[in-house]
């Protein structure tokens, strides 16, 4: 979905208008992949924005930074304000944000220490990442013949931009074979992730869902939902899951920030379940989407009101 421009970027701790938020062409980040981000949505609660999970979603890249060696420059509590203030700062009452942290120009080499650290923040007006109308009727999605990284060949619980390219060869055979999504198994031939999206499977009323061990990224979304699947009275396991538990499926569905809760109605030709949304993850949509619009009680303090 195309990037719909907004007034003011968050750059180094000063805001400046968004056509002039330029990096140099030789800042380490576009050669090596030296960046570092995160996805967070704020919704419209009650006439204003409430960004979901502000907390975990700044732990999480400060953690990300740390396993990658970069010093943000900043403590959590004045970087949770930026992200409040560059909402705030655009009038915007539901977007998407996009904090990335990653390394400016002062060297060409693999080594990033000798080049500079940038911080920004940029939001935007956003719909539906996999269409407006898949969190209804769902998607059709294949395996990907690209596996998801080994141990100790990158840091898949880390949120870093040059490990990216992985998502880009699944979603880009996916796109390529007339999917919407691709889902992609761990070194070991277990289900690991999608592109950008984590997974979950309904089988005799028990949920499932990969471990972090199995290369995925531990999803604040995915968490969320774990959360209030358990508040609902729903088995949560977190186990590997060989492919073929994917095609005798009962309910298939994905999470992320971007793709919030979106079933999926077919894997690789094969239909989930009745080839629609199912019961359980309608359930757990309406718990989600009802606690992000405000018409259900935020129980577990998820939303951080932004206040104009």
């Amino acid at each position: 979905m195309a990037v719909q421009k907004s007034e003011f970027i968050w750059f180094n701790g000063k805001f400046v208008p968004w056509d002039e938020a330029n990096v140099h062409v030789t800042a380490h980040a576009l050669h090596y992949g030296s960046s570092v981000f995160e996805g967070i949505r704020a919704y419209e609660v009650r006439g204003a924005p409430a960004i979901f999970r502000l907390g975990p979603h700044v732990d999480r890249m400060f953690n990300s930074c740390k396993i990658y060696r970069m010093d943000v420059g900043y403590s959590k509590e004045e970087f949770s304000q930026a992200i409040v203030d560059t909402v705030k700062a655009n009038k915007l009452k539901s977007c998407y944000i996009r904090p990335l942290v990653f390394r400016g120009y002062g060297a060409i080499g693999v080594s990033p220490f000798p080049c500079s650290v940038e911080a920004v923040i940029f939001a935007f007006e956003w719909g539906k990442y996999l269409g407006p109308e898949a969190i209804e009727q769902g998607v059709d999605v294949g395996i990907s013949s690209w596996r998801r990284m080994a141990p100790s060949t990158l840091a898949a619980s880390a949120k870093i931009g040059g490990q990216y390219i992985n998502s880009q060869f699944i979603k880009m055979e996916a796109i390529q074979h007339d999917y919407v999504e691709g889902i992609a198994l761990d070194v070991n031939g277990y289900v690991s992730e999608g592109s950008g999206e984590n997974i979950f499977v309904i089988r005799g009323g028990v949920i499932y869902t990969p471990p972090l061990a199995g290369s995925i990224l531990g999803g604040i979304t995915r968490d969320s939902v774990i959360t209030l699947a358990r508040d609902l009275g729903y088995v949560v396991r977190e186990e590997m899951l060989p492919r073929e538990m994917l095609y005798v499926a009962d309910e298939v569905f994905f999470t992320g920030t971007a793709a919030e809760i979106t079933p999926v109605r077919s894997i690789d030709h094969i239909t989930v379940g009745t080839g629609k949304r199912g019961p359980v993850t309608e359930r757990i949509q309406a718990e989600f989407f009802g606690i992000v619009a405000g018409e259900i009680q935020d129980r577990h303090s998820w939303l951080t009101p932004v206040v104009w």
